[in-house]
């Protein structure tokens, strides 16, 4: 039943992938939005999209989502997760993320932590490069790498698990049907 309802979902939502190939603003990609990869679930495409997703969230700036898309048709992993894996920076979570990518970058340079106060401005992070640029960069590109590793083997690790225990339950089912 959980399944259903997820295609549902997804089906309801996601927009057909005809739609977005034939979409006219679309149209000077030519082939590149043809490879069936970017449209389905498969073991392929998922663990793919979550590294390409998880990878684009924790960039700083307003350009994830442009960078999960135009990863996703690199690699030819499935296009609408890698781009929903995005939202997981939204502005209720940029904050904490950004200190810890600061605290990182910190930790990794063995630099002194410069006290700052975080604001959602693009000329406060310009005038801050000096001090928490290279920190703060650093360990953004350390969390986008890490984040991005760490999803795709637990993407691959849960694919398995739900094979194996999908093979499990039809091996018991034919049993069951085969006892008099």
């Amino acid at each position: 039943m959980p399944k259903q309802l997820i295609k549902r979902f997804i089906q309801r939502y996601v927009p057909d992938h005809k739609t977005i190939r034939d979409h006219k603003h679309l149209q000077f990609l030519g082939s590149l939005l043809h490879s069936p990869n970017l449209w389905h679930l498969n073991r392929h495409s998922v663990p793919g999209a979550v590294s390409v997703g998880l990878f684009a969230a924790f960039i700083p700036g307003p350009v994830q989502m442009l960078i999960a898309a135009a990863g996703a048709v690199m690699f030819r992993v499935n296009m609408p997760l890698s781009v929903a894996l995005t939202f997981i920076t939204n502005p209720f979570t940029v904050p904490p993320i950004a200190y810890f990518s600061y605290k990182i970058g910190t930790w990794i340079l063995q630099m002194p932590e410069h006290p700052f106060k975080i604001e959602m401005s693009i000329d406060w992070l310009w005038g801050q490069l000096n001090t928490i640029g290279g920190p703060f960069l650093l360990g953004t590109l350390v969390l986008s790498v890490s984040s991005a590793i760490l999803g795709n083997l637990l993407m691959r690790g849960a694919w398995h698990w739900h094979i194996v225990r999908y093979l499990k339950k039809r091996k018991q089912r034919v049993l069951q049907d085969k006892r008099p």
